[in-house]
C-alpha cells in the first residue's frame, strides 16, 4: 500500500464566480468521487462493493441537487473535498466510512408528542455558550 501524500489531493479554497462554475466544481468533485470508490473500497475492506458505495455518493449529491445559493454550494464542496481528501489520505476508520457515506442522514420527522413521550426536544435546546 502507497503511503499517503497529503499535498497530493490539496486544493486551494476558492468561491464560485458563477452558477456555471459551481456546477462545473460539483461535477468535478462528483467524478473524483465516482472514481475513488473502487479504491475506497480496497483501502478500507469495506464488505460493500463500489456500486453500493456509488450509490451512497449519489444520494449525498442528489440531496443538494436543487441549492441555489453558491455560498451554500461553496461551503458543500468545501466540506466534500475535505472528506474526500481526508478519505483517499486513509485519515479515517472504515466505521467513519460507515457512518458519514453510507448511513443515510434523513432523520424520520417527529410531531411534538413524539419528541415529548422521547423526553427531548432537540429544537428548542439552545446552548449555553450560545450567547443568546
Amino acid at each position: 500500500m502507497a503511503s499517503a501524500i497529503p499535498s497530493r489531493l490539496a486544493q486551494v479554497t476558492r468561491a464560485s464566480a458563477s452558477p456555471a462554475d459551481a456546477r462545473a466544481r460539483t461535477i468535478t468533485l462528483y467524478r473524483d468521487w465516482y472514481r475513488a470508490a473502487p479504491e475506497v473500497v480496497n483501502q478500507y475492506a469495506l464488505d460493500v462493493s463500489p456500486t453500493q458505495l456509488r450509490h451512497a455518493i449519489r444520494m449525498r449529491f442528489e440531496r443538494h441537487r436543487n441549492e441555489t445559493d453558491l455560498r451554500v454550494i461553496d461551503v458543500l464542496l468545501l466540506k466534500s473535498r475535505q472528506e474526500y481528501q481526508e478519505t483517499l489520505n486513509m485519515w479515517k476508520q472504515p466505521d467513519h466510512i460507515y457512518g458519514i457515506l453510507l448511513k443515510p442522514k434523513e432523520r424520520p420527522s417527529r410531531t411534538f408528542l413524539q419528541k415529548f413521550y422521547e423526553g427531548r426536544d432537540e429544537e428548542a435546546v439552545i446552548p449555553a455558550a450560545s450567547g443568546v
